[in-house]
């Protein structure tokens, strides 16, 4: 895989983190996220934690962007992302954007990161 595709793919994926983080939690505009924390978490803090999720996964974009420890990253990513869902979809599945099939998408996600971090190894790895 030539080394601008490579990064394309890396830009998105940190994009999802970014924008998740961001526009979807910390700045309130997907309000089912916070109904899912606060089915998961309860109502105490939810407000609150949505925001430090959000947070977090700003930070998670930029690191990913910064292309920093990749294949850990990536290793990261898949955990948290399997994790997250697994747990909403026991605990929150009425709130998911697409219910049970929220699973799949976060599968074909986790298959994104898998196959770009370790198997399309940019252009200057091959050599």
């Amino acid at each position: 895989m030539n080394q601008s595709l490579h990064d394309y793919f890396r830009h998105f994926i940190a994009t999802v983190w970014l924008l998740n983080g961001l526009y979807c939690k910390v700045l309130g505009q997907v309000p089912r996220h916070e109904q899912i924390v606060e089915n998961i978490l309860g109502n105490t803090y939810s407000h609150e934690l949505t925001i430090v999720i959000g947070v977090l996964e700003i930070c998670l974009g930029f690191i990913i962007y910064l292309n920093f420890q990749p294949k850990f990253m990536a290793i990261f990513q898949i955990v948290i992302v399997m994790s997250m869902n697994l747990i909403e979809f026991q605990l929150a599945q009425h709130w998911l954007l697409w219910g049970a099939w929220n699973l799949v998408f976060a599968m074909l996600f986790c298959t994104m990161i898998y196959v770009h971090t370790f198997v399309f190894k940019p252009f200057e790895e091959q050599k």
